[in-house]
């Protein structure tokens, strides 16, 4: 019935078989098919054919009237069948205070509409410097996401990253430190500082400022900590008054802590950890990830 309204509306429009034929790349005899079989269902003459061309009878004309309504409806109604008929794909998302989610969902709410076969569940994580490594080799398991930087150089031999952009390097200090009512920090600012540098990962990136930091600024006191981020060691700069290097994606982190731009010319990547061998679903929402990141 899809096909014949539409070849009736141009039979309609046109007047002609042969232009209707034109505009639906068919031929004329198929047209004329499509109508005499439309006619037999309806039950009545709906078109007049002479050699001037095609007209409207009464019938035709009565019928007209509804044709686009009910090809509009029908079609409509297909597209809603066929998204009932969808299986609901459901991606989990770990979430978590130093990896936090809201990226990805902000990203995703712009397009959801489009993908209702899509469900995201947010599932929580630990931030434990001693269990996010176990969390990292197991991605896949209890979540298929994580959002977050690479804090860790074999990364590669436990997941996969969909790089998203970069985080910029700050200081973070104690509200009560005498620092804390700058705007911005130089480096210059803590020279006579303890500056804790966490890497228990290996990260390239923390350990090109560390070693920048020695070698061209020796007044700062570096105190390295062979550990992985986690709240413990926020906590930790907040008992101490020692200023921390962090992210600019954990300024709110701790209430008692103040994350301040720095003069530092550094970035890490974050993006989209997954699974080193992602299911269909997930290996389908990491394509419209993709498709939606192309067009911006």
């Amino acid at each position: 019935m899809n096909e014949q309204l539409n070849t009736f509306i141009q039979v309609a429009e046109s007047g002609s078989f042969s232009k209707a034929a034109e505009k639906l790349f068919v031929s004329p005899t198929a047209v004329m098919k499509q109508m005499n079989l439309l006619e037999k269902q309806v039950g009545v003459p709906l078109l007049t054919r002479t050699n001037h061309g095609v007209g409207l009878t009464e019938a035709g004309k009565s019928f007209s009237k509804d044709a686009a309504f009910m090809l509009q409806y029908f079609q409509e109604a297909l597209l809603r069948t066929r998204h009932a008929a969808q299986t609901i794909q459901v991606i989990r998302v770990g979430t978590s205070m130093l990896n936090p989610c809201k990226v990805l969902l902000d990203l995703w709410n712009e397009i959801s509409d489009q993908y209702p076969q899509f469900k995201i569940n947010i599932v929580h994580f630990e931030d434990d410097a001693y269990t996010l490594p176990t969390t990292y080799r197991t991605l896949g398991q209890n979540f298929d996401f994580i959002v977050g930087p690479t804090l860790t150089e074999n990364w590669k031999d436990y997941f996969r990253v969909l790089e998203l952009g970069s985080y910029r390097f700050c200081f973070a200090v104690s509200r009560n430190h005498r620092l804390a009512s700058q705007k911005t920090l130089s480096v210059k600012d803590l020279y006579g500082e303890k500056l804790v540098v966490v890497n228990g990962g290996k990260c390239a990136a923390i350990e090109t400022i560390r070693d920048f930091l020695i070698r061209n600024h020796p007044k700062i006191k570096i105190k390295y900590i062979p550990r992985l981020y986690d709240l413990d060691v926020f906590n930790r700069c907040v008992e101490s008054n020692t200023i921390m290097l962090t992210l600019d994606a954990w300024k709110d982190i701790h209430p008692s802590l103040v994350t301040l731009p720095s003069d530092l010319d550094f970035t890490i990547p974050y993006g989209l950890l997954y699974p080193l061998q992602p299911s269909e679903d997930v290996h389908q929402f990491l394509e419209i990830i993709k498709e939606m990141q192309s067009k911006n």
